[in-house]
């Protein structure tokens, strides 16, 4: 098996290397790559052997971050079977409809999300498999200790699984409905391994990963590529800045990656002028724009340099990057395409643009997925027949080949590190009985960066509340997707086409 058994040859090579440090479970939680392979081939005995998981066949996951998320990728790995993680912070109905559209016959969970699984387990009947990974589980659900206990560690393997089978969907949100399932391939990530392996590993490396592992960000930033090539990956449960500044210190973390608001709210912390963060070789922030100031009181502090980067679910987070030396001199930039990536600048031609003008950036490269599960149409509308992958993010690029991205997708925002989609707030708005026209826009806030609000038109002879307008939205979606706040006016502006003109509702209503 030549590719996606991570665990047997990290057993091969590195054996009695630490591999991974659960902190939920304390002394527990350190796990060695031969530890960590056993794991993985017990569970994946327990899925072929118990459940019938084979090639193709899908798992799930709804959990907090642990060492199961590991577990089962790498179990999947070796069956040649595709891990599928749901994002808990979605709502019930969205979970159960994208449980119906993938398929598991098998789903993991923890005891945090013990009543949504409960709610949605009659909805999914290709799941015959629920493991709890703690608690007491749901009617009907076994044990995730269990199967690991009851089940051979004999080396498990599909020679079979192919460079270009899918080892992974990962969900990325639409413009419209539900969020697209992006296939990832063994291909992609050892793409992006790469990538990420010229530009910034090196094997004694430790990270901590902390944002949650069903985003690219937490898998495969740095927790696959370091646990490729021997390092380790010391995973939080739930993050805080007082508990990350300890475990930097606790766990001599060397590189590590956050959003800006997560560096700003460290610097905030009480501990972080006496924190000890000499083993830190560098710091790498994604997902917005890395204020000036937060760099400076890092460096000034602690000596610590800062890297930049930009990645997507569909191309892999190791995109772009920007080494510490131009932090400063090129801020707001993405930096330049990583090694194996090409990038351009497009007009609504598809025509290469020069440098300043603004355009579509598009990407080609083998880090790029798979299209999307299920969804020929939208996987055929991404690439182009030159095989450019379209984005939709506008962007531009300087004289001296550094990219700044200009306008996200649409109306997208992001907070608290999450993209966030209008449109599919707005279908929501649309469902309540007093919403005659609606539009949603991000707006700044000093905790999570961007959220959400609301802009309504009432039917006539209609009327709701703040309050009401809110509490339907939250009955109906994600905590982090119901708007903050909620305007009334009289009427939308409107383009001659009928549609509502964003632009203006965000000048004078975003500030």
């Amino acid at each position: 098996m030549f590719i996606g058994d991570w665990m047997e040859r990290g057993e091969r090579y590195f054996a009695d290397a630490l591999a991974v440090v659960d902190v939920a479970k304390k002394e527990r939680g350190r796990f060695t790559y031969r530890e960590m392979n056993r794991r993985a081939n017990r569970l994946a005995a327990y899925l072929r052997d118990e459940v019938g998981v084979g090639r193709g066949d899908r798992v799930g996951i709804l959990a907090m971050n642990g060492v199961e998320f590991l577990d089962a990728f790498f179990a999947c790995g070796k069956l040649g079977a595709i891990f599928v993680p749901f994002n808990w912070r979605s709502h019930p109905r969205e979970t159960a409809e994208l449980v119906r559209q993938t398929g598991p016959k098998a789903l993991l969970f923890d005891d945090d999300f013990r009543a949504g699984v409960s709610e949605i387990k009659d909805e999914c009947p290709s799941v015959t498999t629920w493991l709890h990974t703690g608690g007491e589980g749901i009617a009907g659900s076994k044990p995730y200790a269990g199967a690991l206990e009851g089940a051979s560690d004999a080396p498990v393997q599909n020679d079979a699984v192919d460079a270009e089978d899918i080892v992974c969907l990962l969900f990325t949100g639409g413009t419209t409905g539900l969020p697209k399932g992006a296939q990832v391939s063994y291909r992609m990530i050892a793409w992006n391994t790469l990538n990420t392996l010229i530009h910034e590993l090196s094997r004694g490396d430790v990270t901590i990963t902390h944002t949650p592992m069903f985003h690219t960000g937490a898998l495969f930033v740095y927790t696959i590529p370091l646990l490729t090539i021997g390092g380790t990956v010391v995973i939080m449960r739930k993050w805080t800045a007082d508990d990350m500044l300890g475990l930097i210190e606790e766990e001599k973390a060397t590189l590590l990656f956050c959003v800006p608001t997560q560096y700003q709210m460290m610097m905030q912390s009480p501990r972080f002028g006496s924190a000890k963060l000499g083993s830190l070789r560098f710091l790498t922030s994604g997902g917005a724009p890395l204020p000036v100031p937060i760099i400076r009181a890092y460096r000034e502090q602690h000596g610590i340099p800062f890297k930049q980067g930009f990645g997507m679910t569909e191309f892999g987070p190791g995109i772009f990057s920007m080494g510490p030396e131009h932090a400063e001199t090129k801020a707001g930039s993405i930096g330049k395409p990583n090694y194996f990536v090409d990038a351009r600048i497009v007009d609504d031609d598809n025509r290469p643009l020069p440098a300043g003008e603004v355009g579509e950036l598009v990407l080609k490269g083998p880090s790029a997925s798979s299209g999307y599960f299920n969804n020929p149409e939208a996987s055929r509308a991404s690439v182009d027949a030159e095989g450019w992958f379209h984005t939709g993010d506008m962007a531009r690029v300087d004289a001296d080949g550094f990219y700044y991205i200009a306008d996200r997708k649409k109306d997208m925002f992001i907070s608290g590190g999450e993209n966030v989609y209008p449109a599919e707030i707005e279908k929501v708005l649309y469902e309540h009985p007093a919403v005659a026209q609606c539009a949603v826009i991000g707006v700044a806030d000093e905790k999570w960066g961007e959220v959400g609000r609301a802009v309504v038109v009432t039917k006539p002879g209609a009327a709701a509340t703040e309050e009401q307008i809110l509490a339907h939205c939250r009955d109906n979606l994600a905590k982090y997707k119901v708007p903050k706040s909620v305007i009334f006016v009289d009427a939308m502006p409107l383009s001659a086409a009928g549609k509502i003109l964003k632009r203006e509702l965000k000048e004078k209503y975003a500030r």
